[in-house]
Protein backbone atom coordinates (compact mmCIF):
# COMPACT_ATOMS: atom_id res chain seq x y z
CA UNK A 1 0.00 0.00 0.00
CA UNK A 2 1.27 3.43 -0.72
CA UNK A 3 -0.24 6.91 -0.82
CA UNK A 4 0.12 10.88 -0.07
CA UNK A 5 -1.64 13.53 0.82
CA UNK A 6 -3.01 16.62 -1.45
CA UNK A 7 -5.16 19.27 -2.42
CA UNK A 8 -8.11 19.06 -5.18
CA UNK A 9 -7.38 22.05 -7.64
CA UNK A 10 -10.32 21.64 -9.81
CA UNK A 11 -11.18 20.29 -13.00
CA UNK A 12 -9.97 20.27 -16.62
CA UNK A 13 -10.04 18.13 -19.45
CA UNK A 14 -7.28 16.60 -21.31
CA UNK A 15 -6.97 14.74 -24.80
CA UNK A 16 -6.10 10.77 -25.57
CA UNK A 17 -3.26 9.71 -28.59
CA UNK A 18 -6.38 8.85 -30.17
CA UNK A 19 -8.31 11.74 -29.98
CA UNK A 20 -10.59 11.16 -26.99
CA UNK A 21 -11.62 13.87 -24.34
CA UNK A 22 -10.84 13.08 -20.76
CA UNK A 23 -12.38 14.96 -17.77
CA UNK A 24 -9.68 15.08 -14.91
CA UNK A 25 -9.86 16.67 -11.73
CA UNK A 26 -6.28 18.49 -10.61
CA UNK A 27 -4.87 17.28 -7.63
CA UNK A 28 -1.67 18.62 -5.80
CA UNK A 29 0.14 15.80 -4.82
CA UNK A 30 2.73 17.04 -1.74
CA UNK A 31 5.33 17.36 -1.02
CA UNK A 32 4.06 15.53 2.30
CA UNK A 33 6.61 15.05 5.38
CA UNK A 34 6.82 12.12 6.99
CA UNK A 35 5.76 13.12 11.00
CA UNK A 36 5.94 9.83 12.55
CA UNK A 37 6.36 5.88 12.13
CA UNK A 38 3.74 3.50 14.43
CA UNK A 39 4.61 0.46 15.15
CA UNK A 40 3.09 -2.52 16.89
CA UNK A 41 5.20 -2.24 19.61
CA UNK A 42 4.48 0.93 20.95
CA UNK A 43 1.63 2.28 19.45
CA UNK A 44 -0.29 -1.72 18.93
CA UNK A 45 -0.74 -1.47 14.92
CA UNK A 46 1.56 0.08 11.97
CA UNK A 47 1.51 3.51 9.75
CA UNK A 48 2.73 6.58 9.12
CA UNK A 49 1.96 9.79 10.17
CA UNK A 50 1.87 12.08 7.21
CA UNK A 51 1.72 16.25 7.26
CA UNK A 52 0.51 18.17 4.41
CA UNK A 53 0.55 22.11 3.32
CA UNK A 54 2.94 24.14 5.79
CA UNK A 55 0.72 26.38 8.76
CA UNK A 56 1.88 29.15 10.57
CA UNK A 57 4.40 28.71 13.86
CA UNK A 58 2.28 31.45 15.79
CA UNK A 59 -1.45 29.61 14.15
CA UNK A 60 -0.17 26.09 15.80
CA UNK A 61 -0.08 24.71 19.59
CA UNK A 62 3.12 23.55 21.43
CA UNK A 63 2.47 20.36 20.79
CA UNK A 64 1.99 20.72 17.23
CA UNK A 65 4.95 22.59 16.98
CA UNK A 66 6.84 20.08 19.05
CA UNK A 67 5.76 17.32 17.16
CA UNK A 68 6.92 18.73 13.51
CA UNK A 69 10.14 19.74 15.10
CA UNK A 70 10.72 16.39 15.81
CA UNK A 71 10.80 15.65 12.08
CA UNK A 72 12.94 19.01 11.43
CA UNK A 73 9.34 20.29 9.59
CA UNK A 74 7.00 23.40 9.96
CA UNK A 75 3.59 22.61 11.55
CA UNK A 76 1.12 21.28 9.05
CA UNK A 77 -2.13 22.10 8.48
CA UNK A 78 -3.30 18.29 7.05
CA UNK A 79 -2.06 15.58 8.74
CA UNK A 80 -3.39 11.60 8.28
CA UNK A 81 -2.01 8.01 8.99
CA UNK A 82 -1.33 5.72 6.56
CA UNK A 83 -1.59 2.06 7.23
CA UNK A 84 -0.61 -1.35 5.72
CA UNK A 85 2.55 0.13 4.53
CA UNK A 86 5.95 -1.49 4.82
CA UNK A 87 8.05 0.95 7.72
CA UNK A 88 11.33 0.08 6.77
CA UNK A 89 10.43 1.67 3.58
CA UNK A 90 10.32 5.25 5.06
CA UNK A 91 11.88 7.54 7.92
CA UNK A 92 11.10 10.70 9.95
CA UNK A 93 11.30 13.74 8.11
CA UNK A 94 11.37 11.56 4.67
CA UNK A 95 9.64 14.08 2.03
CA UNK A 96 7.03 12.34 -0.61
CA UNK A 97 5.94 14.15 -3.72
CA UNK A 98 3.44 12.95 -6.56
CA UNK A 99 6.12 10.57 -8.30
CA UNK A 100 4.89 8.32 -5.56
CA UNK A 101 2.36 6.99 -8.42
CA UNK A 102 2.94 6.86 -12.25
CA UNK A 103 0.30 6.80 -15.41
CA UNK A 104 -1.94 4.36 -15.48
CA UNK A 105 -2.27 3.13 -11.61
CA UNK A 106 -5.33 3.13 -10.22
CA UNK A 107 -6.06 5.15 -6.70
CA UNK A 108 -8.89 5.33 -4.17
CA UNK A 109 -9.48 9.36 -3.08
CA UNK A 110 -10.93 10.36 0.31
CA UNK A 111 -11.90 13.55 0.73
CA UNK A 112 -15.23 15.69 2.40
CA UNK A 113 -18.06 16.17 0.46
CA UNK A 114 -19.47 19.06 0.11
CA UNK A 115 -22.16 20.58 2.07
CA UNK A 116 -25.48 21.16 1.25
CA UNK A 117 -27.36 22.17 4.11
CA UNK A 118 -30.96 21.14 5.20
CA UNK A 119 -32.54 19.17 2.94
CA UNK A 120 -35.80 17.07 2.49
CA UNK A 121 -36.11 13.28 2.07
CA UNK A 122 -36.65 13.72 -2.01
CA UNK A 123 -33.86 15.85 -2.24
CA UNK A 124 -31.36 13.66 1.04
CA UNK A 125 -32.64 10.39 0.21
CA UNK A 126 -34.63 10.21 -3.55
CA UNK A 127 -37.96 9.37 -2.01
CA UNK A 128 -40.72 9.85 -4.27
CA UNK A 129 -43.10 12.81 -3.53
CA UNK A 130 -47.21 12.14 -3.10
CA UNK A 131 -50.02 12.74 -5.66
CA UNK A 132 -49.78 17.18 -6.12
CA UNK A 133 -53.81 17.08 -6.66
CA UNK A 134 -57.97 15.74 -5.47
CA UNK A 135 -56.83 16.70 -2.51
CA UNK A 136 -54.17 14.23 -1.02
CA UNK A 137 -52.51 16.67 1.50
CA UNK A 138 -49.41 14.61 1.40
CA UNK A 139 -46.90 15.73 -0.90
CA UNK A 140 -43.15 15.56 0.02
CA UNK A 141 -43.51 14.64 3.50
CA UNK A 142 -41.04 11.88 4.81
CA UNK A 143 -43.10 9.21 5.31
CA UNK A 144 -44.52 6.49 7.99
CA UNK A 145 -42.55 6.94 11.30
CA UNK A 146 -42.71 2.60 11.18
CA UNK A 147 -44.67 0.21 13.46
CA UNK A 148 -46.89 2.11 16.39
CA UNK A 149 -45.82 -0.76 18.82
CA UNK A 150 -42.15 0.38 18.86
CA UNK A 151 -43.20 3.68 20.01
CA UNK A 152 -39.99 5.23 18.81
CA UNK A 153 -38.82 5.76 15.31
CA UNK A 154 -36.20 3.09 14.27
CA UNK A 155 -32.80 3.80 13.70
CA UNK A 156 -31.64 4.37 9.59
CA UNK A 157 -35.12 5.89 9.10
CA UNK A 158 -34.47 8.45 6.14
CA UNK A 159 -35.81 11.83 7.47
CA UNK A 160 -34.75 15.41 6.59
CA UNK A 161 -31.65 16.59 7.98
CA UNK A 162 -27.81 17.90 7.09
CA UNK A 163 -27.09 16.95 3.70
CA UNK A 164 -23.53 16.48 2.35
CA UNK A 165 -20.09 17.38 4.22
CA UNK A 166 -19.39 13.91 5.52
CA UNK A 167 -16.24 11.59 4.48
CA UNK A 168 -16.64 10.37 0.56
CA UNK A 169 -13.97 7.77 -1.02
CA UNK A 170 -14.20 7.35 -4.08
CA UNK A 171 -12.45 3.95 -5.57
CA UNK A 172 -10.45 3.13 -8.81
CA UNK A 173 -10.12 6.32 -10.43
CA UNK A 174 -7.26 6.30 -13.34
CA UNK A 175 -3.70 8.08 -12.97
CA UNK A 176 -4.11 10.10 -16.34
CA UNK A 177 -0.47 11.78 -15.65
CA UNK A 178 2.28 12.69 -13.19
CA UNK A 179 3.86 16.22 -13.63
CA UNK A 180 6.56 15.86 -11.11
CA UNK A 181 7.87 19.47 -11.85
CA UNK A 182 4.77 20.68 -10.74
CA UNK A 183 3.80 18.19 -7.91
CA UNK A 184 0.52 17.78 -9.81
CA UNK A 185 -1.24 14.76 -10.50
CA UNK A 186 -4.63 14.23 -12.86
CA UNK A 187 -7.10 11.70 -12.06
CA UNK A 188 -10.26 10.79 -14.28
CA UNK A 189 -13.32 12.13 -13.17
CA UNK A 190 -14.18 14.08 -10.51
CA UNK A 191 -13.44 13.36 -6.73
CA UNK A 192 -15.13 14.76 -3.69
CA UNK A 193 -15.23 18.37 -1.48
CA UNK A 194 -14.78 21.98 -3.32
CA UNK A 195 -12.37 23.42 -4.61
CA UNK A 196 -8.75 23.72 -2.65
CA UNK A 197 -10.36 20.84 -0.21
CA UNK A 198 -7.98 18.70 1.34
CA UNK A 199 -8.16 14.35 0.17
CA UNK A 200 -6.06 11.52 0.64
CA UNK A 201 -5.04 9.58 -2.11
CA UNK A 202 -4.59 5.60 -1.59
CA UNK A 203 -3.41 3.02 -4.03
CA UNK A 204 -7.15 1.06 -4.51
CA UNK A 205 -8.04 -1.83 -2.55
CA UNK A 206 -9.59 -2.94 -6.17
CA UNK A 207 -6.77 -4.58 -7.72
Amino acid sequence: MKGILGKKLGMTQVFTPEGNVLAVTVIEAGPCVVLQKKDQENDGYEAIQLGFSDKKEKRSNKPEAGHAKKANTAPKRYVRELRGIDLAAYEVGQELKADVFTEGEFVDVTGISKGKGFAGVIKRWGQSRGPMAHGSRYHRGPGSMGSIQANRVPKGKHLPGHMGNETVTIQRLEVVKVDTERNVLLVKGSIPGPKNSFVKVLETVKK
